[in-house]
């Protein structure tokens, strides 16, 4: 069904700032009032529920349809293809300026008194404003609207960050061309919807089983897994004597990582030892990390508790030299696995390998040895990592144990999937 048919909006005032200063080429603005009539078409308009303002900016600021327009679907729709580009500069901030005194305005049919309506302005921008916007973006958020900024192509991302309302992560966003701004039109449909049933509409978070209740949800497992603290995400960790495993991570700590990645990686491997359950009899958990050399962090079964291995990665420091990441794999096999350093004979043993580039050493034999020992291996790469060599390192079936993104700030995806293989691999 179309999200229309779901869609109760809540009622709302919905200004759109579109930019059509000289950068924006017509067959550009062309799609931009393409987006803006999809996301129309999903709502619940009318002169009692969502009311729709279009404001089109450049070095001026002209209202095309105010909030008192014709609010039917078909004339707003109308309205939005008559729009023209204006093609001169870019002031963003007076139109965010005229948006407060006009648009918004009860002149114009903005209906802010009432306590129960959303005021909300999506600008649309290619380029750096040749004004401040800051003052005038504070000021839009104070008077109670909610702005969402999205930025095209060559756009200044500070500019949006200082317009867009807080979450900033939900009020953001970027396309690199304007020929695929319609794919933030699901995005916008759903931002303006008021559901009653959120696990019909999967506007939700559970990993597993979503229990509806009215204008609310929480979550479930299936059987053999249980909630865990999250009450997300589900465990196949807990109790039961196939649980027990020693769990060691082989961390590239290499000068590319970058400090603020260190930090992510630290988060993605405490995200995951968060699903274990950690004890004498159950998990154990070792950490290395490599770049020119290996550094044991700490050994298996040093830690007996997650908030003391937790703790103990948090405090490891960063290494920023080369990648050796066949010498890394030669010290898990000879060192961290054995006995002396902790590993229980018999229990199942997994080796998480993460890095963001190409070894500078050879790694196919310690790759090799790792298998042959009968460790589950997987693979995690970031950047610059190189595909073959995850292949190499992971375990068979190759493709469920190796993993890659190019951003470092999706790699709790990652984790989370990990979880999963960790527990359900007993």
């Amino acid at each position: 069904p179309s999200p229309g048919t779901l869609c109760r909006t809540k009622p709302t005032d919905l200004v759109f700032i579109i930019d059509s200063s000289r950068s924006v080429r017509p067959h550009e603005f062309e799609k931009i009032k393409v987006f803006v009539s999809r996301v129309i078409e999903a709502l619940d308009v009318g002169p009692n529920a969502t009311r729709v303002g279009v404001i089109n900016y450049a070095s001026a600021v002209r209202s095309e349809l105010p909030l008192q327009g014709p609010q039917s679907k078909a004339a707003l729709l109308q309205a939005v293809r008559r729009i023209q580009p204006l093609s001169t500069g870019t002031m963003t901030g007076l139109a965010i300026q005229f948006a407060i005194s006009r648009a918004f305005g009860a002149a114009e049919g903005g209906r802010g008194s009432a306590p129960n309506f959303r005021k909300v302005a999506i600008v649309v921008t290619d380029g750096r404003p040749q004004d401040g916007v800051q003052d005038a973006s504070a000021r839009a958020r104070a008077a109670g609207i909610e702005i969402f900024a999205i930025g095209v192509g060559r756009v200044d991302m500070g500019t949006l960050r200082q317009m867009a309302s807080e979450p900033l992560d939900e009020h953001v966003d970027y396309v690199e061309s304007y020929s695929v701004i319609e794919k933030l039109t699901q995005k916008f449909q759903e931002a303006f919807c008021v559901v009653s049933d959120l696990c019909a509409t999967g506007d939700h978070d559970c990993e597993q089983v979503c229990v509806s209740t009215p204008g609310a949800y929480r979550c479930a497992c299936r059987d053999g897994f249980s909630l865990n603290s999250d009450g997300k995400t589900c465990t196949a960790c807990n109790g039961g004597l196939g649980s027990a495993l020693d769990l060691v991570f082989l961390i590239d700590g290499s000068k590319s990582v970058r400090p603020e990645n260190f930090e992510l990686v630290k988060k993605f491997i405490n995200q995951i030892v968060d699903s274990l359950e950690v004890s004498d009899k159950q998990a154990q958990v070792g950490l290395v990390q490599y770049s020119s050399s290996v550094r044991q962090e700490f050994p298996l079964g040093q830690f007996k508790s997650k908030k003391d291995i937790k703790a103990a990665v948090k405090k490891m420091s960063y290494m920023e030299k080369g990648t050796m990441t066949g010498q890394a794999l030669k010290y898990l096999v000879d060192s961290s696995f054995s006995v002396i350093n902790g590993a229980r004979p018999g229990v199942p043993k997994v080796g998480i390998v993460f890095t963001d580039g190409r070894s500078q050493d050879y790694i196919s034999d310690a790759a090799k040895k790792a298998k042959d020992s009968g460790f589950r291996m997987f693979a995690v790469g970031v950047g610059n990592a190189v595909e073959d060599e995850l292949r190499e390192i992971a375990s068979e079936p190759v493709a469920e144990h190796y993993f890659y993104t190019a951003d470092f700030r999706t790699i709790s995806k990652i984790g989370k999937k990990l979880q999963m293989k960790i527990c359900v691999g007993e």
